[in-house]
């Protein structure tokens, strides 16, 4: 199960809106000083088919690719403000540490 505060619903609704496109995808890939990193990206047309799970919102899709659901299983995804920065935060119960810089983590 992976979860989304009303502030990201929100966030990913309104840039939905102005760009176009069925939902969002997340996943992880290799990268960083802790070996993985999380990825949030645009989906633009949604097949029935497709291999990735749907946590289906109300208003649109988030897609997860079955190989990076077992490192989210269970995360919250938020939209915070923090003095002039803004951005999208994953909480994810699944993390043992993160690096210094924060871009990356480990399982």
């Amino acid at each position: 199960m992976i979860t989304l505060t009303e502030a990201a619903t929100n966030k990913v609704k309104r840039l939905l809106a102005k760009r176009g496109g069925v939902g969002i995808r997340l996943a992880v890939k290799t990268t960083g000083c802790s070996g993985l990193a999380y990825v949030l990206e645009y989906v633009d047309q949604y097949l029935a088919d497709e291999s990735s799970i749907n946590y289906a919102q109300p208003d649109f899709a988030v897609l997860v690719d079955k190989k990076s659901a077992v490192y989210l299983n269970g995360m919250t995804v938020d939209y915070v403000r923090e003095g002039l920065n803004e951005g999208f935060k994953f909480l994810n119960p699944n993390e043992r540490d993160r690096c210094g810089c924060g871009e990356s983590f480990r399982i």
